[in-house]
């Protein structure tokens, strides 16, 4: 169980902080209230919510990591001609909530834009969405662990990973 003040991430909303837990008087069910860093609006879960992935944010030590390792990072553009399946191969990876996935993801969308850039050829809406989607919650968790603010992650990436700039941004 997690504490008031905890950072976590909360499914597909991203980072937030244990505002509080209560106690249902009704059902004696534990609840956390949480708000989300980057938006504005406050979430009640149940603490044994089955339905809703939540973790601890990754520590300071693990972003480093992470950014050390992107220039090892292979990426592996997915092309389909469904976009069910596209948008089905890129929830998949969002999913897992993991940044090392998260930033593969990116990395991967990343060139797929430049190959078809490269035939005159603009990339699709799915491929955008899914990059800003995995883009917005890497930043966020990133930005926490860091304790910078979301906008100044991807300078903080090209600065540490000189093949980062523009990929991450």
């Amino acid at each position: 169980m997690y504490q008031t003040g905890d950072l976590i991430v909360y499914g597909g909303n991203g980072v937030c902080r244990v505002e509080s837990i209560e106690t249902d008087g009704k059902d004696r069910r534990r609840y956390y209230t949480l708000q989300p860093l980057y938006q504005s609006c406050q979430i009640l879960t149940p603490v044994d919510n089955p339905k809703v992935f939540i973790r601890p944010i990754i520590s300071k030590d693990e972003a480093e990591e992470i950014i050390r390792q992107i220039p090892q990072i292979q990426p592996q553009p997915f092309y389909t001609r469904t976009p069910r399946e596209l948008s089905e191969h890129y929830e998949a990876q969002l999913k897992t909530y993991d940044c090392r996935t998260l930033v593969t993801m990116i990395m991967s969308i990343y060139r797929k834009r430049q190959e078809t850039q490269s035939n005159r050829r603009r990339l699709g809406v799915v491929d955008e969405n899914y990059y800003r989607r995995a883009q917005e919650l890497l930043h966020c968790e990133l930005a926490a662990a860091l304790e910078i603010p979301k906008e100044q992650v991807p300078e903080y990436i090209a600065s540490r990973v000189e093949l980062a700039e523009g990929i991450m941004g």
